[in-house]
């Protein structure tokens, strides 16, 4: 008699645990036609639904195999995007600086020098003081753009 009431206590307990073990799946197809099933639909989102309760275990908010690769496609497409844009404004940081430098070399030729020689049209002739002033202004205006900060 005992034993009868040993092995049905163990039955009793372990009834539970095999009814919950299982799996039941719920998901909605392209017509909206509702179905449950024990194993996990391909393709498509599901979620778990509990056998005693009929409740869902919060398996929907997971996203789909298709759904988590079109997610990692977008965040590398993005990463490339961004790697892109960085080298595009290395590019230009560089040029700005090389600017800057050529114009900070050729205001200081124009401050140090009294005379200032220019080949055109393959003759040479020295700039006049109307000129040097006009090109001492023009090489300002590049060192104060191409030397500070750059606007964004």
């Amino acid at each position: 008699m005992i034993q009868r009431l040993i092995l049905l206590a163990l039955i009793a307990m372990t009834a539970p645990a095999l009814a919950s073990a299982q799996s039941v799946y719920r998901w909605q197809d392209e017509n909206g036609v509702v179905h449950f099933g024990d194993r996990e639909p391909v393709g498509q989102s599901s979620e778990r639904v509990s056998v005693k309760t009929g409740k869902s275990s919060g398996d929907a908010d997971r996203p789909s195999a298709q759904e988590q690769v079109q997610a990692l496609d977008e965040s590398q497409a993005e990463r490339e995007r961004r790697e892109k844009e960085t080298a595009v404004e290395e590019a230009r940081r560089k040029q700005r600086e090389a600017r800057c430098q050529a114009a900070q070399a050729n205001l200081q030729a124009i401050n140090s020098n009294a005379r200032i020689r220019v080949t055109e049209d393959g003759e040479q002739r020295y700039l006049s003081p109307e000129e040097i002033a006009e090109k001492k202004q023009q090489f300002e205006n590049i060192v104060e753009e191409s030397c500070g900060e750059p606007a964004s």
